[in-house]
């Protein structure tokens, strides 16, 4: 009996929350990078670990002309340096390059990844 009633309750544990469209309900997911948003610094690697905007695009050149090469689909990323481009919304010409959700390798702009300052102290331009 004991043996039934662990695995009824092993199989509930496992069973996934339905929201009212009967699709896994997102919100009782634990966040994958819990605690990791709010770092943002450069770690022994030389490489800049940040929290990003969710979707922002990679450019082939520091510019929104250029093609965009893919995304950054979660919210916290690293970045191997930094570059002068185009001006963007946040105020400045910094881009920071990385290897983007799709394995290619991008541009992001300033904008879009969470510095307290850009470039962001430490990291290197390239």
């Amino acid at each position: 009996m004991r043996i039934r009633t662990a695995i009824a309750a092993s199989a509930l544990a496992l069973t996934p929350v339905l929201g009212a469209a009967g699709s896994p309900a997102a919100a009782v997911a634990p966040a994958k990078h819990a605690g990791l948003a709010a770092e943002c610094g450069v770690r022994s690697d030389g490489r800049l670990y940040c929290g990003n905007k969710a979707g922002a695009r990679g450019y082939a050149d520091r510019s929104y002309r250029s093609a965009t090469r893919g995304t950054l689909d979660g919210t916290f990323s690293w970045f191997s340096c930094w570059g002068h481009g185009d001006p963007h919304p946040g105020g400045n010409d910094i881009w920071y390059w990385t290897l983007l959700d799709n394995g290619a390798w991008g541009n992001v702009p300033a904008v879009d990844v969470n510095t307290g300052q850009d470039p962001a102290p430490g990291l290197r331009a390239c």
